[in-house]
């Protein structure tokens, strides 16, 4: 059965960005559960967050997975930097992460942290399949998966379809890192997504449910019924995740999300 979740930022910082809630754990966790959310996901300034077990235990929550984008947005690092120790240091962040969400039994995602390329992409590449290798495999011995995101053209210029995504994915040896279906980037990039969803099913780990503005589901003009119509075709069993605006405010954003999540998933 497809799970629902929600984004709960961390970072009052990058308040502003595609998270929905933003108070603290205990609060967050309760307003997702009174509204029927089967878990959150975290973005974190790194790898802990104070009271989180108990948030959900008391929620009756699981942890759907946790951001990375920390490492980028707030430490500089991606995986795909030119300079070797700054590559190191954004596998070492990125371990820290895997190994915090798997404590919850949760993935972590890689998005932001996969860099872009400054003219030479195919080195580039080898350096986000060494990464990806490595990452991969430690998520394996932990139990979990890691999750690689491809982005809108705006944000990354290494993969923006889920296709091609699937492709590299095929070319590694590890066979711990799945695909990030964001709905918001795959508008902007993909000819069909249902099409592309069924096409890349092998690979499909995980959603983010927000529509063609980044708003929740229903403020846009994504047309999800297809969208849902693909992801149960195909069997996807996980979590639709709202990672979108709190537009236009948390409450709000939230209980739209829930609303839209029900009609097409329930």
């Amino acid at each position: 059965m497809i799970k629902s979740a929600i984004t709960v930022s961390l970072v009052p910082a990058l308040r502003g960005g595609p998270w929905v809630l933003w108070d603290d754990l205990s609060t967050s966790c309760r307003k997702a559960a009174n509204l029927g959310f089967d878990a959150v996901e975290l973005f974190t300034p790194g790898p802990e967050a104070d009271g989180l077990e108990q948030a959900l235990s008391e929620n009756d929550l699981e942890l759907a997975a946790v951001g990375t984008g920390a490492g980028k947005v707030v430490h500089g690092l991606t995986l795909t930097d030119p300079d070797s120790s700054v590559r190191a240091s954004a596998i070492k962040f990125i371990r820290s992460m895997i190994d915090f969400g798997a404590q919850y039994k949760a993935p972590a995602i890689i998005g932001s942290m996969q860099g872009m390329h400054g003219g030479d992409r195919d080195e580039a590449l080898r350096h986000l399949a060494e990464g990806l290798e490595i990452l991969g495999s430690h998520a394996t011995l932990k139990g979990v998966k890691l999750i690689y995101e491809p982005l809108n053209r705006y944000e990354t210029n290494l993969f923006n379809r889920l296709e091609d995504g699937a492709e590299f994915l095929d070319g590694l040896t590890t066979d711990g890192v799945v695909l990030l279906a964001d709905l918001f980037h795959m508008n902007i990039e993909e000819a069909n997504i249902a099409e592309a969803l069924q096409s890349t099913a092998r690979h499909v780990g995980h959603v983010h449910f927000a529509d063609s503005n980044r708003r929740p589901i229903g403020n846009g003009h994504l047309d999800v019924a297809p969208v849902a119509k693909a992801l149960q075709d195909i069997g996807y069993d996980r979590y639709v995740s709202a990672e979108a605006f709190d537009w236009p405010n948390p409450d709000d954003a939230a209980l739209q999300t829930i609303s839209s999540f029900r009609r097409f998933f329930r």
